[in-house]
């Protein structure tokens, strides 16, 4: 019986690991990509879904609504770009500064109300939790599913362009980028106001999946992005050197992030704990590489010095 509470749950945490995946995409352009430390974001994915919210509720198109939050949240990078590059604000603390403000944004686009609901009897969403465990093109797993394929096709096509290389090289080593002609400075606007795009782009798809738009939705989001980016270099980075193949992994690492959740949840943790379990298990994950470049390397020293002797 427990098992079946269990099973029961795995779709609804499967097509919550996919919303948040595409967000962790976002996550991973500034994380690994860029090498920007963006905290934006926990502002940003809620702005997505502010802007979603309000459109769909007001009788707009959901496509126009999500293409509306994607470009709301390129806006929410840029602002975060100049405070950074233009203002001379570290990066980490320019994200804080945008998130800071776009609380207040949030509030202002949803009208002053805290939270926004998107009825799905009264209003046409591309997903939703009602059809979960639906056996059709309507289940949001397979729409989501979709959904990421194409995000992660449309990113290689762009990160291939020589737009998409010079902003690669502007990650990876900047004084380099820039003796070449490249400037960083845009490149890292770019690539801010492209991350963020995407992270309110989710935004806007969990506003229909959950059916609200909520204020504080964001909350904690760069922990599950992060959480989402480590799992996947940790699980598949033997297996996956392609570029799409990475992003694809970052997707995969959220899935299993939901699925740990719904596991422990199941085992009867009280959620008021949920916060605590979900630095325990970034923790882990982020000390994984660590343990693994300390602890491994040095038994295989030690095993070639002793067959070496």
């Amino acid at each position: 019986m427990e098992i079946m509470k269990l099973l029961n749950a795995l779709p609804g945490a499967v097509s919550q690991g996919l919303i948040w995946g595409i967000m962790a995409i976002g996550v991973y352009i500034t994380y690994r990509v860029l090498d920007v430390a963006d905290l934006t974001v926990d502002g940003s994915i809620a702005t997505g879904g502010a802007v979603a919210a309000m459109l769909i509720t007001s009788g707009c198109n959901v496509w126009v609504a999500l293409l509306m939050a994607f470009a709301v949240g390129m806006l929410a990078g840029l602002a975060t770009g100049l405070f950074h590059t233009f203002c001379g604000i570290p990066a980490i603390l320019a994200g804080i500064l945008t998130q800071l403000a776009l609380y207040s944004i949030n509030l202002r686009i949803m009208l002053g109300k805290a939270n926004t609901a998107v009825n799905v009897n009264k209003y046409d969403v591309i997903v939703t939790s009602r059809n979960v465990r639906v056996i059709g093109l309507e289940n949001p797993i397979l729409l989501l599913a979709i959904f990421t394929v194409a995000i992660i096709a449309l990113l290689y096509w762009f990160f291939g362009t020589e737009l998409g290389c010079s902003l690669r090289a502007t990650g990876a080593n900047r004084n380099m980028a820039r003796a070449q002609g490249i400037n960083t400075n845009v490149n890292t606007v770019l690539g801010l106001m492209l991350s963020n795009g995407i992270v309110a782009l989710a935004g806007g798809l969990l506003t229909q999946y959950q059916g609200f738009a909520d204020v504080n939705m964001g909350r904690g989001a760069i922990v599950i992005g992060l959480a989402s980016v480590i799992i996947g270099e940790v699980v598949f980075s033997k297996l996956f050197h392609n570029f799409a193949l990475k992003l694809l992994a970052v997707s995969i690492g959220a899935i299993l992030y939901y699925l740990v959740i719904q596991v422990v949840l199941w085992l009867g943790l009280n959620t008021n704990d949920l916060k605590l379990l979900t630095a325990l298990v970034v923790a882990v994950f982020l000390a994984t590489p660590h343990w693994k470049a300390k602890y491994f390397a040095q038994k295989r020293a030690g095993k070639g010095e002793k067959d070496h002797a």
